[in-house]
């Protein structure tokens, strides 16, 4: 079990980065697309105001589609009106999700062929810090806190911005994302034929009980052993959440004044027996170490099991697949009912809260060598952020991939999938959501479109919001990208102790061992991290 246990966990860090948008295995290619057509408008740009001459902006964006981006009969208009609108001219090219970190490493061996903006996946990693620390990128403090000019961009979260800052500089604009997102959801059915409903204020004790009771009181009623509490894949995130439950916080913790990982304190401790527990009372599944995580959702899906852990919208997802046609499951309270997800968020009044962002976009100091280039391109990112073209880089072209009602909401003429017809007409803008930094927040990007609601996304939205309070901020965060020792072994480090928490709760290790990795985690450089951050307090 140890040797299997190991193999899967050399893979977690990439799932962990891949989990929340999924993968792609298209080949690199270049996209540059036409000239302005010269229209006149609110898409002209300062630079092009000021010397009526356009810039054309290198970008590599991310494909999460398989080599399907912006492509179709309607593909140029749409790049078209992005340009006219934004005042520059756009080369894209697109780097497969897998590929994007070698891709990215390759640019910054080449500066002066680097793309001007460059875009990137999770958070701030070492190689982007010491290629910050060279000058590659350009500081973006001398430009987006000017709210005239980027009326969008400098509204992006000072605690955000820290977070995307080395040696004082802001390096990254973030792809911005719900804070208040994690939560636990559960079968809403289960728990009311079995009794065992969370409370207003639930405690771990209280979820422990659902789970048993998910695991051996026969929820689906069918009289046959084959339900289990919670579901979990090699992706070890849930645990993370579970631990906030016994408030030794998200990554790092104050403790005594001074920040330390949270693998060094008596609640992760606790945190960690009681997931133990779980795991050898059967209540989540015994090979989850070898689990894909591809599949993760289909546990609560098929019936499997109750409980899922993780962002709140996935627990609305289920929920959707519950009441879709092709896919409706009946309630085990009342058949002529759909099975229905509770979105119950924090427990214990803590859950984990996001970084805020999940990507981002540096902008290249040499390639973007003059400040008519920098601004283009900023004023791009900027404009990228009104309402016109969130609809359009989402959305598309009116009358063709959507309309109005009568009451001013968007309908999705294109959302059948099904329809290989429809499918085609998605294809016209798929992936240029992409190159969206949803400032100032995800929140107001997704207010800014006039989508009629629905009782799954209000459900959604109120989870977030009741989570939000509750939701443990990583307060090293923004040091860690200044420790330059976390830059060069962080990460691997911090593999490590995922790795040895996931072999002592499976019983492949003792208690006795499982400390003493920790304790020599720290010598082989953690100890000097923690010095590194809080030498920046």
């Amino acid at each position: 079990m140890k040797k299997k246990i190991v193999s899967m966990l050399l893979t977690s860090a990439m799932v962990v980065g891949l989990a929340a948008c999924g993968g792609a295995s298209s080949t690199e290619s270049g996209v540059t697309n036409g000239q302005s057509s010269g229209q006149e408008g609110s898409g002209e740009s300062a630079q092009a105001e000021s010397s009526g001459e356009r810039q054309t902006i290198t970008w590599s964006v991310i494909d999460v589609n398989a080599g399907v981006n912006a492509v179709g009969d309607y593909a140029d208009e749409i790049i078209q009106q992005i340009e006219d609108y934004c005042g520059a001219d756009l080369d894209i090219i697109w780097y497969a999700n897998d590929a994007l970190s070698e891709k990215n490493s390759l640019a910054l061996t080449s500066p002066s062929t680097m793309p001007q903006i460059m875009s990137w996946g999770g958070t701030v990693t070492g190689d982007v810090v010491s290629a910050a620390k060279n000058g590659a990128f350009v500081d973006l403090n001398n430009y987006i806190w000017d709210s005239e000019k980027y009326p969008y961009l400098s509204q992006l979260s000072k605690e955000v911005a820290a977070n995307l800052t080395v040696n004082g500089q802001l390096i990254a604009l973030p792809r911005t994302r719900v804070v208040g997102r994690y939560g636990l959801s559960y079968r809403q059915d289960w728990a009311q034929k079995l009794g065992v409903e969370l409370p207003e204020n639930a405690t771990p004790d209280d979820v422990y009980k659902m789970l048993y009771a998910f695991t051996y009181d026969d929820p689906d009623g069918n009289g046959v052993d084959d339900t289990i509490g919670m579901e979990m894949t090699l992706y070890t995130g849930p645990f993370d959440i579970i631990q906030t439950w016994f408030g030794c916080g998200n990554g790092w913790q104050e403790v005594d004044g001074k920040l330390m990982p949270v693998w060094t304190t008596d609640e992760y401790f606790e945190a960690v027996e009681y997931i133990k527990k779980l795991y050898d009372d059967g209540l989540m599944p015994a090979d989850f170490y070898s689990r894909p995580t591809d599949s993760w959702s289909n546990g609560c899906k098929t019936g499997e099991n109750g409980v899922f852990i993780d962002v709140l919208d996935s627990g609305k997802r289920i929920w959707q697949y519950f009441e879709a046609d092709e896919t409706y499951t009946a309630s085990v309270v009342n058949p002529d009912e759909p099975a229905t997800m509770n979105l119950y968020g924090a427990v214990n009044g803590h859950t984990l809260a996001t970084a805020g962002y999940n990507g981002f976009f540096t902008l290249s100091a040499t390639t973007l060598d003059t400040e008519e280039k920098i601004e283009a391109a900023l004023t791009l990112l900027d404009r990228l952020c009104s309402p016109e073209m969130l609809t359009l880089t989402q959305y598309g072209l009116e009358g063709i991939n959507y309309e109005y009602d009568t009451d001013g909401y968007i309908v999705d003429l294109d959302a059948e999938t099904e329809d290989q017809a429809a499918v085609e007409l998605a294809n016209n803008y798929k992936g240029l959501n992409q190159l969206l930094t949803f400032l100032p927040s995800s929140e107001s990007s997704t207010g800014a479109i006039p989508i009629a609601t629905n009782k799954f996304n209000e459900a959604q939205d109120a989870a977030y919001a009741a989570a939000l309070p509750y939701a443990e901020l990583n307060p090293a965060l923004s040091y860690l990208v200044g420790s330059d020792t976390y830059s060069q072994v962080g990460a691997d480090l911090d593999e490590q102790v995922t790795a040895a928490r996931t072999q002592y709760i499976c019983g492949s290790i003792s208690l006795e061992e499982f400390k003493n990795t920790l304790d020599s985690i720290r010598s082989q450089g953690y100890d000097t991290i923690i010095e590194e951050v809080n030498a920046q307090r």
